[in-house]
């Protein structure tokens, strides 16, 4: 139930609320798309997009804590709308952190560019994929308070850790092989692990969509 003073007004804000943090989304999945193209296609140039092109998701992370701050404080909801604005308030900043994310990608991209190929990279474009899509699926199951595509996206964190050991456990084997592949290989592991954290935020995404649309809180649950 929603505070009657405007309610119509109110579901209008929640709306536009929604289609932001979608947007915020998209520009989220694109930075990090180009951080893993560009590491895998050996291009400088679409890294450094990423590197310098921060500016239009922290302006909508702004904005879109504002609008969830301006809800809260004028409209007073209850119960499921308060779970919904909360919900924005933390997808907002796991969104904003997936945006770093791409950063330290194309950093420790560019970094990796710097050395000789150590091999041919498959397992980290598979993870990246994955994180996109769990990624695009959390943020669906939020638009349309889906509870089982949010399931479905925590069930896939799995996938992630397991390719990130299976990467970690390959590299590994080269750079006791060559020392000389040690930076390089530091640098895909580290490429690895924020991939992981992706999922991690994704992950996060969907137990809100869960607590806002169930009131049940399945954070630390084996």
């Amino acid at each position: 139930m929603t505070n009657d003073r405007h309610p119509r007004h109110f579901e209008e804000d929640l709306s536009q609320l929604k289609s932001r943090l979608l947007e915020m989304g998209g520009l989220a999945e694109d930075r990090l798309r180009s951080a893993v193209r560009g590491l895998v296609d050996r291009d400088l140039a679409q890294l450094d997009k990423v590197l310098t092109g921060d500016g239009a998701l922290n302006q909508l992370h702004i904005e879109v804590d504002d609008r969830c701050f301006k809800l809260l404080a004028l409209q007073q909801p209850m119960a499921a709308d308060l779970r919904a604005i909360v919900s924005a308030v933390k997808i907002n900043s796991d969104l904003e952190r997936v945006g770093d994310l791409a950063v330290n990608i194309a950093e420790a991209a560019a970094r990796n560019l710097q050395h000789p190929k150590v091999k041919e990279l498959i397992d980290i474009p598979r993870m990246a994929v994955i994180a996109q899509e769990m990624l695009r699926d959390a943020l669906d199951a939020y638009v349309r308070r889906d509870v089982a595509l949010a399931q479905r996206v925590l069930a896939r964190d799995d996938e992630l850790d397991l390719l990130k050991t299976l990467v970690f456990r390959e590299l590994l084997d080269y750079m006791l092989k060559d020392p000389t592949t040690i930076k390089a290989a530091l640098d895909l592991i580290l490429v690895s692990r924020h991939l992981e954290r992706t999922g991690d935020h994704a992950t996060n995404i969907a137990e809100d969509v869960i607590f806002m649309v169930s009131a049940l809180d399945v954070r630390h649950q084996a």
